[in-house]
């Protein structure tokens, strides 16, 4: 199993204010949308509230919730990070994909980090992506954008790898 965690980053780490984005950026969504289908993605429970239509479509969805007999359709529930490593040992990739604590938890011993920096500050964010080690992470490739007609914000795409 490879561990990936896949992020959206303002300037100060900001990654969502009030149980959402920070900002709508089309080339970020389907940025996404590429590297994680056809793969497993993990998140937290309020990260999959936030998911406008339910279950991410041709993706296996994970979802870590300490509540009880919670059922979701098209995913499965895990009471904890563990327990749900223990099912995705043979997984391939998995991606992380939010909230903060699950981001807490996964950092560390992620293998993976595919980041989109926004060139921007958020001062009402109120969810933050834990502090990155950047010593730790070898870039493999980064990709800069310039704000345009659909993306508001300048960005770079940057896939890092654990050194």
């Amino acid at each position: 199993m490879i561990i990936s965690v896949i992020v959206a980053i303002g300037e100060k780490n900001e990654i969502g204010c009030g149980n959402d984005l920070l900002c709508h950026l089309p080339a970020d969504m389907k940025h996404f949308k590429e590297i994680t289908t056809g793969h497993t993605v993990v998140m937290g429970r309020k990260t999959f509230d936030s998911l406008p239509k339910g279950a991410l479509p041709n993706r296996r969805n994970i979802v870590i919730s300490r509540q009880p007999n919670l059922q979701i359709e098209n995913a499965e529930v895990y009471p904890s990070l563990d327990q749900a490593f223990i099912k995705l040992m043979d997984a391939g990739e998995i991606f992380i994909i939010g909230g903060a604590q699950i981001y807490e938890q996964t950092l560390p011993i992620a293998d993976k980090l595919y980041l989109t920096k926004i060139q921007a500050p958020f001062p009402n964010a109120d969810v933050f992506f834990p502090p990155i080690h950047y010593k730790e992470w070898r870039v493999l490739d980064k990709e800069i954008h310039l704000p345009d007609e659909k993306n508001a914000y300048p960005f770079t795409f940057i896939e890092l790898e654990r050194i």
